[in-house]
């Protein structure tokens, strides 16, 4: 039988394996970077073996470490939804979620109305983790992910969100004016162009098109590569050259005069943010509660959902 110490241990385990880190799994746990690293020391003397690399720069788990891990998450997954599900029984949800999406759905879609779900339901709580690449959210622990529709794989449930989004093709002025404009899709080959890299698997992101019915996916030549979607915004400001990004990134920037649209009837609508979790586990009280608050807990929230 695991004692409530023991069980304490592996849980700071999979939190620092996961983060990669002692002070972001700290803070996740709400204990300080020596008290985690003394909990795991005294994990590792009771199991007779190391399992993580340490550096003054990084965290990894050995190999005994990712064995360990491989097994660990899913356990402490499920224990943490069974005492979740406890909390269905009580007045109200209670417990704790974890979201993995990325920095626009983040803004756009979950900040603004995390305020009114807080006064809801007061005793749940958020642990976000931004990250614009595709995270494994079973994997690694997560209760659920936004992402677009389009980037869900199958066998996860999927909740919409927000309506269609467009992908927008932008520059600066000064590089437009001493540039010009590209005409089709093609000529992006004759440009220089900021790149957009997956940091999970190191893909680059195709720039895709669609008019009348042709599609075109076009691989352009990058003047600069980036995972950062800050990052591509301050390029294409910069005047480095034309960005592939989210309309809604930028619409600011393009209101304001400061970046320049182009190839705009070739820009279609692209599948929304979708909120998505694992069919194989049931729903905790928290995830309940928060996708039965996009679909229906406020007007504004009612308006924004994808109907």
């Amino acid at each position: 039988m695991i004692r409530g110490t023991e069980f304490a241990e592996l849980r700071a385990f999979a939190a620092v394996a996961q983060e990669r880190s002692f002070r972001r799994a700290a803070a996740r746990l709400g204990v300080t970077p020596s008290a985690l690293s003394h909990v795991i020391r005294a994990l590792e003397e009771r199991l007779g073996a190391k399992l993580l690399h340490r550096t003054t720069r990084s965290v990894a788990p050995t190999e005994a470490g990712a064995a360990l891990l491989e097994r660990l998450v899913p356990a402490v997954a499920e224990i943490e939804q069974a005492v979740s599900e406890v909390g269905a029984f009580s007045d109200r949800p209670r417990g704790r979620l974890r979201l993995n999406l990325p920095r626009l759905a983040a803004e756009a879609v979950l900040i603004p109305r995390l305020g009114q779900f807080t006064q809801l339901y007061p005793d749940i709580v958020f642990d976000l983790m931004i990250d614009d690449g595709m995270a494994d959210i079973v994997a690694e622990g997560f209760d659920a992910g936004i992402r677009s529709g389009s980037h869900v794989h199958g066998d996860m449930i999927a909740v919409p969100l927000t309506p269609h989004l467009r992908v927008a093709v932008v520059a600066s002025p000064a590089y437009v004016a001493s540039r010009g404009s590209p005409a089709t899709p093609s000529d992006l080959r004759e440009h220089r162009c900021i790149n957009y890299r997956w940091a999970r698997d190191g893909a680059v992101y195709r720039w895709r098109f669609e008019r009348s019915g042709e599609t075109v996916e076009i691989r352009v030549d990058a003047v600069i590569t980036v995972n950062d979607t800050n990052l591509i915004i301050g390029a294409a400001l910069a005047g480095i050259g034309f960005a592939y990004i989210l309309e809604d990134v930028v619409s600011e920037h393009i209101a304001a005069g400061r970046l320049v649209r182009v190839l705009d009837e070739w820009c279609q609508p692209v599948t929304g943010f979708h909120l998505y979790y694992s069919g194989r586990r049931h729903l905790s009280a928290p995830l309940r509660a928060l996708i039965e608050f996009f679909r229906f807990g406020t007007p504004s929230a009612h308006l924004f959902i994808a109907q």
